[in-house]
């Protein structure tokens, strides 16, 4: 496998890895001094990984008439390489069909990315052996995270039986999970368990409207305990110290800290709210990275709000809603953090 042992150790112990957005212009241009300072501000806020070219970077970034995954992808790479002593994991969204979803993970394996969160967006009505096939192939490249993209988003409905035979395969060292749905993400545990290799594949949370109770909760799936390690996450795209946060807490909570489970009983459901508002759940998510951006510009990290589809703009009402999370919940805030460094992230 063309990738160190020391960055899967890490992926596998779990951690925080922001789903990584797209700075852009008012042209539609990349913003190379925004889009570092992104990258610089999820490392030092303490996030153990990277996940770019990813739905919240907005999945245009591989058409190839935009010219933008390599370069996108580079960036990361590059920003990361700053730091030396806190080296975040590298994790490349891959789309499309086989032949492209083999030749973008040579080219993330070439800049130095550490693993692929392989999706099914793109791959059109190929059958889920189709889709295999295709993990099998990216595995030959390159280590795979499997990712269970709800279908609003552009994924599919996938079964127990899936994700058994997906897990099976050795290149297969994490799962991705989510569909925003309970008993979806039942079927990926079992299925899981089933191939054999629990010890093997970390599972990450991907379900933005349930966080906490996914990084509590732990599964006794036929006397296998399974848990989630950590978060994949578009909502961690913001408010990042806050993110670390939870997950130490978490780890507290499963030691028996009663302290530290009531109190992230108590952010669930802020949590929650929240993230209904940024992700626009009221109108099926269409507006989940402009709200994403709402909140970075907020911030100061992005000075505007600009998709690449000019059509991916906030729903009515949701910019209410923005306002009104914002004002309710300070606590999840990481606003003097980032004003703090904002400016030396931009100097570079």
């Amino acid at each position: 496998m063309p990738t160190t042992d020391g960055p899967l150790r890490r992926f596998r112990a779990g951690g925080v890895i922001p789903a990584h957005p797209l700075a852009i212009d008012e042209d539609r241009k990349l913003d190379e001094r925004r889009q570092r300072a992104l990258s610089r501000y999820y490392v030092e806020a303490g996030a153990s990984g990277l996940a770019v070219a990813v739905h919240t970077t907005q999945f245009a970034v591989h058409e190839p008439g935009r010219g933008l995954l390599a370069p996108v992808l580079e960036l990361a790479a590059e920003t990361a390489g700053e730091y030396p002593d806190r080296a975040p994991v590298l994790v490349a969204g891959i789309v499309g069909p086989t032949q492209q979803a083999v030749t973008e993970a040579e080219l993330a394996r070439d800049l130095g990315y550490d693993l692929a969160l392989l999706t099914p967006y793109g791959t059109g009505g190929a059958t889920e052996d189709e889709l295999l096939d295709r993990a099998r192939a990216v595995g030959e490249v390159i280590p795979v995270i499997g990712f269970y993209l709800q279908p609003a988003v552009g994924g599919r409905v996938l079964g127990r039986d899936f994700w058994r035979r997906l897990g099976e395969q050795p290149a297969v060292a994490g799962v991705k999970i989510a569909p925003f749905d309970r008993y979806a993400t039942l079927e990926v545990v079992h299925g899981l368990a089933e191939s054999g290799r629990v010890g093997d594949i970390a599972l990450y949370t991907g379900n933005d409207d349930h966080i906490v109770m996914d990084l509590l909760t732990t599964y006794d799936v036929g006397g296998q305990r399974v848990e989630v390690v950590g978060g994949l996450l578009g909502q961690w795209a913001v408010w990042v110290r806050g993110a670390v946060d939870v997950l130490a807490t978490a780890g507290r909570a499963r030691a028996g800290d009663d302290v530290a489970l009531r109190e992230l009983l108590a952010l669930n459901p802020v949590l929650t709210d929240a993230n209904a508002a940024i992700f626009d759940a009221a109108h099926a998510f269409h507006g989940c990275v402009p709200g994403i951006h709402e909140v970075l510009r907020r911030q100061g990290l992005l000075t505007g709000l600009w998709c690449l589809d000019e059509d991916e703009v906030l729903s009515p009402g949701q910019l209410a809603e923005i306002d009104r999370i914002w004002a309710a919940y300070p606590q999840l805030r990481d606003d003097d953090f980032i004003a703090e460094r904002l400016d030396r992230w931009l100097r570079g």
